[in-house]
């Protein structure tokens, strides 16, 4: 679940699924008055109640829409078509949708985008979209001032193929690349001759995708790769997208010969990052015993693997710095120190804890660059080799987030990725020697951002802790006690709320609305103590700051309760859950992206659920159980009460939360609100958890949520 949503750019290509009756329900108690201004409102689907329960440590926890978990029911299936026909219907109805879809279409073509630099001797790669192409294509091109080259372009199928990761081989003869289709992630590795562009007869099938990262490492020899793989499936059943392992394939060989070198009987929810070093063979393992939690180190010599750390160093990320694998360890060091292992397995410390938080670690000639956050703020800094400081690199001191970084030991420049809030994708070109920037890419926007401000308001949750809040309007916008707001979080898995660029949400700002962020627990962007706060018997730490960046918001007269809707996706569906049945008279909208709604279910019911233990905890442990039924969204789900409205959304091939979480908990509430707002559920056929998701989808993801909460917010018809 390492992904973090975005309020981002995203057209809905929505055709009509149709609307196929269901069977009569079964009575649930006498209708709601349901009516639209000056016109009645039709109900949503009826759903029957079932009697399902499960006894948990002595207490019986009553589940009457399990039924819904089997998408393999014709019953089931009927009553997802008749929801998202309701749901089309609801949307469609909303007189702002054709005005604000057409200027998130405008917005969302920009010039050519680009992502992903890996620099690997001499040459870069990466991704690169021209909207509203469906898919990027990874280009090869000599650096720094070479033709570009189309080394894969997956556009041919209009969109349902993806590239999910490309590893280059030591010296840039081959490259590996992954896809997956249909939002699945499950990839399948190809590989390619640079020169010629011509791919291979290899093809490696089940190689990660999901929870479990793709990864390759090549041979010295550039004869073959060792790479991620799932456990072949039995004939005639799906892979499961667990138990991974790491395989070793000698190139023009079949799959089926490949063998394992690494994991077996490992952890059945390994995760495994491979950490190469471009342009070389060198290549450690980051081994995580499921999300959210620390790795075990091990570093490959041959076709084996030596551990050198084990979770107690707390290791989040590594790289390769002039032969050494350095470390970022939050061992008595929340904010991260780093040590170096060298080829004798012996970790020895290389620079002490510092102000910020280590996010991320890049070589740079005969030192290193450092990437560190505090709350909303990023910056990068550089050591030489003895790891002394030289300099804190000249980037925009606020509102901006560090990407990528694209660089190699030996060479004295760095390719570095960023955007900001009102700044689209840029690449810098970063001379070590000098202490120099130039700018070689930068994305041209579709409209202007000159005029969004950006200021700062803190809230303080329920223990004192200040939680930073980001707020974006156009100049002129004042806090007038209603303006329609949108406020975004995550809250989980290490993974932090950072400035990225607002997009096709500029439609949201030019009509007098506002946007927020909200650097809550759960991430890392204070370093481990900050996430630490939130996990596991602490997740309500994670919900009680996101209520008091709402509070704030009031407190600073930005809005009021009924002109503030609130998003999130995947944990932070999760988080959007726990705010509906914690705090329903908070909020007017409320949009939830794929996302968690029944914990007891998550961990037992469902593949990727194992995963979240880590994080999550688990309902094994009494007291865990205990904190975790508090807030599970589905179980705290109240007859006849005033819940704000809803509009959720999932895939039907989502690898990483199951898309009943949103079946079971839109008809919950279906059942139990006593208002007239609609709850919506908005299910995509051929779809996952967003990742790989084409241009025409993530553009209409944003028309959409835009369209819902310019309704509910009662947001401005013009500019």
């Amino acid at each position: 679940m390492r992904i973090a949503f975005v309020v981002a750019a995203t057209l809905l290509a929505a055709g009509t699924l149709g609307a196929t009756q269901l069977p009569p329900a079964e009575p649930q108690g006498p209708p709601r008055e349901v009516a639209l201004i000056g016109q009645p409102r039709p109900l949503p689907p009826p759903t029957p109640q079932h009697a399902d329960a499960s006894v948990i440590h002595g207490v019986t926890v009553r589940d009457p829409y399990r039924w819904l978990e089997n998408p393999g029911d014709p019953t089931v299936q009927r009553w997802i078509k008749a929801q998202n026909a309701y749901t089309e219907a609801e949307l469609a109805a909303m007189p702002q949708g054709k005005s604000l879809t057409a200027r998130v279409q405008q917005l969302a073509v920009t010039s050519t985008t680009r992502s992903g630099p890996i620099l690997a001797g001499g040459t870069l790669f990466y991704m690169q979209q021209t909207p509203p192409q469906p898919q990027p294509v990874l280009i090869a091109q000599a650096w720094p001032d070479g033709a570009a080259k189309t080394l894969v372009d997956p556009n041919a199928d209009h969109g349902s193929t993806a590239i999910t990761g490309y590893w280059p081989s030591p010296r840039g003869r081959y490259l590996a690349y992954g896809t997956a289709e249909g939002g699945s992630e499950l990839t399948t590795i190809h590989v390619l001759d640079v020169a010629t562009g011509k791919t291979l007869g290899d093809t490696l099938p089940w190689a990660g995708g999901g929870t479990t990262p793709q990864g390759v490492a090549w041979d010295a020899d550039e004869n073959g790769v060792s790479y991620v793989r799932f456990a072949p499936p039995v004939a005639g059943q799906p892979v499961e997208q667990f138990n991974a392992t790491l395989v070793r394939h000698t190139l023009g060989q079949p799959a089926t010969a490949d063998t394992v070198v690494f994991g077996k009987s490992y952890s059945k929810v390994a995760e495994y990052v491979l950490v190469n070093a471009p342009g070389t063979a060198q290549a450690a393992v980051l081994a995580y015993d499921g999300d959210g939690g620390p790795a075990e180190v091990f570093l490959r010599h041959g076709n084996t693997f030596q551990r050198v750390l084990g979770r107690a160093a707390n290791v989040r990320t590594a790289a390769w710095v002039s032969g050494r694998l350095y470390a970022a360890s939050f061992q008595d060091a929340p904010r991260g120190q780093i040590v170096a292992i060298g080829t004798d397995g012996k970790p020895v410390p290389v620079l002490a804890q510092r102000d910020g938080a280590i996010q991320q670690i890049a070589p740079l000639g005969n030192g290193f660059l450092v990437v560190r956050s505090w709350g909303p703020d990023w910056w990068v800094e550089q050591y030489d080799a003895k790891a002394r400081f030289v300099r804190k690199l000249p980037l925009p001191a606020q509102d901006i987030g560090v990407g990528e970084i694209a660089s190699e030991s030996g060479q004295d420049k760095a390719l570095i990725s960023y955007s900001g809030w009102t700044t689209p994708e840029r690449w810098v070109e970063y001379d070590g020697k000098h202490g120099t920037l130039k700018t070689v890419f930068e994305v041209r926007p579709a409209g202007d951002y000159s005029k969004v401000t950006v200021q700062r308001i803190d809230g303080t949750s329920k223990d004192g802790t200040k939680i930073p809040v980001t707020v974006l309007s156009m100049a002129g916008t004042t806090p007038n006690g209603t303006r329609p707001t949108i406020l975004y979080s995550y809250g989980g898995f290490d993974i932090p709320i950072k400035p990225g660029f607002i997009g096709a949400n500029l439609a949201w700002l030019e009509r007098g609305g506002v946007l927020a962020y909200a650097n809550i627990r759960g991430g890392n962007e204070n370093g481990q103590m900050w996430h630490a706060q939130g996990q596991q018997l602490h997740k309500q730490n994670v919900f009680d700051d996101f209520h008091a960046a709402a509070l704030a918001l009031f407190d600073t007269h930005w809005t009021d309760r009924t002109h503030l809707g609130i998003l999130g996706g995947s944990n932070g569906g999760l988080l959007m859950g726990t705010q509906i049945v914690q705090h329903p008279a908070d909020y007017r909208a409320v949009m939830a992206k794929v996302g968690i709604h029944d914990m007891l279910r998550h961990e037992t019911a469902f593949a990727n659920g194992p995963y979240n233990v880590s994080e999550y905890g688990t309902i094994s442990d009494p007291a865990q159980f205990k904190a975790t039924l508090a807030y599970s969204p589905l179980q705290n789900v109240q007859p006849q009460t005033a819940y704000p409205a809803v509009l959720m959304t999932t895939g039907a091939n989502d690898p990483r939360v199951a898309p009943w979480q949103s079946r079971k908990f839109t008809a919950a509430l279906q059942n139990a609100t006593s208002l007239t707002q609609p709850i919506l559920l908005l299910t995509r056929m051929n779809a996952g958890h967003g990742i790989g998701a084409p241009f025409s989808q993530r553009v209409g993801d944003t028309a959409i949520g835009l369209t819902f909460f310019a309704q509910e917010l009662g947001l401005g018809t013009t500019p």
